[in-house]
């Protein structure tokens, strides 16, 4: 497993913006990237996940619109725009990796075998 860490969590009133950001050695190994969040209580779910060989993008519908993932390869980064943010929303965010390629599975937990330890945003007024 590789190790990820994710930064950029906060709190911020409902219709706010933030931006995650994810760190991991061996970028270019991670075939895929995703972000998935978990509020206390509900289950983990996939958020957005990208491509990094062709840039492809998947988001879940209450991501789209609202949410963009981007990475910058330069800086082995992976980010993810959190824009009119809900409290609906608040959650700890997790950045994964996987070695394998599958649009299918984007964003099922699953597909990941490396994690970060999360990055806490809460969305409240």
């Amino acid at each position: 497993q590789a190790r990820l860490a994710e930064s950029g969590g906060g709190s911020v009133e409902p219709g706010g913006s933030l931006t995650l950001s994810c760190v991991g050695p061996e970028y270019g190994y991670n075939r895929m990237m995703g972000w998935f969040r978990q509020a206390p209580g509900k289950l983990r779910e996939g958020v957005a996940a990208i491509d990094t060989a062709d840039s492809t993008t998947w988001y879940a519908d209450t991501a789209k619109g609202r949410f963009t993932i981007s990475q910058n390869s330069a800086e082995n980064t992976i980010s993810l725009r959190l824009n009119g943010l809900q409290s609906d929303d608040s959650a700890i965010y997790y950045c994964a990796a996987s070695k394998r390629k599958s649009g299918m599975f984007a964003l099922m937990a699953g597909m990941y075998e490396s994690w970060g330890q999360g990055t806490q945003v809460t969305v409240s007024s």
